[in-house]
């Protein structure tokens, strides 16, 4: 029997979706998700704030750079949202009136959680060396652990990899290094309470 053809998601399929979800439509098929739970929302919010001051604002570092944590981006037929993403002012000289934008980041991070590792990994990530994004970064809050990605020849590169101790200096950030700890929620950096025998 032949089954019939799937019709793409559209944006207007995207549009329906309740707002608490975050909806991403990847080779059209619509994804949706709850927003970010508050160990992965924290850690977004202390990497906004990490890189804004230095690369934004230009206290204590380079500037040059415009965030945007959970920009919705159009790139060709995908509707992806990037946890943190970062572009150079010169290539976002404005910001656009719509909702979205469709210039590609110089940058971005995506922090993974287990309901959308494989997402970010297997299909955003893919997406994203296909759009010409310079610099990819993936954060996992469980395991304390940053890579940084560059791309080179139209493939991801590992640069380096972070663990909770390390001081993350990498590109395009190493103007201004700052410890990986700073992204992990307080009470992992607290000490832990000796229990009794």
């Amino acid at each position: 029997m032949i089954q019939p053809a799937v019709k793409p998601a559209t944006y207007a399929d995207l549009e329906a979706v309740p707002e608490h979800l975050v909806a991403e439509i990847i080779f059209g098929t619509l994804y949706t998700h709850p927003r970010p739970a508050p160990q992965h929302a924290s850690a977004q919010s202390a990497l906004s704030g990490e890189l804004g001051p230095p690369f934004q604002r230009g206290r204590g570092g380079p500037g040059g750079w415009v965030f945007m944590t959970e920009p919705e981006l159009h790139l060709g037929p995908h509707v992806v949202v990037p946890d943190v993403a970062g572009w150079r002012v010169e290539r976002l000289l404005a910001l656009p009136e719509k909702a979205w934008i469709e210039i590609p980041p110089d940058w971005l991070c995506e922090i993974l959680s287990p309901s959308t590792e494989t997402l970010d990994r297997g299909h955003k990530m893919p997406i994203y060396a296909t759009y010409g994004v310079p610099h990819c970064w993936l954060f996992n809050p469980t395991t304390q652990l940053l890579e940084a990605y560059e791309l080179r020849d139209g493939k991801w590169l590992l640069l380096a990899t972070f663990d909770a101790t390390a001081e993350v200096k990498v590109a395009p950030f190493e103007a201004a290094p700052f410890p990986l700890s700073a992204l992990l929620p307080l009470t992992s950096l607290m000490p832990q309470k000796a229990t009794d025998p």
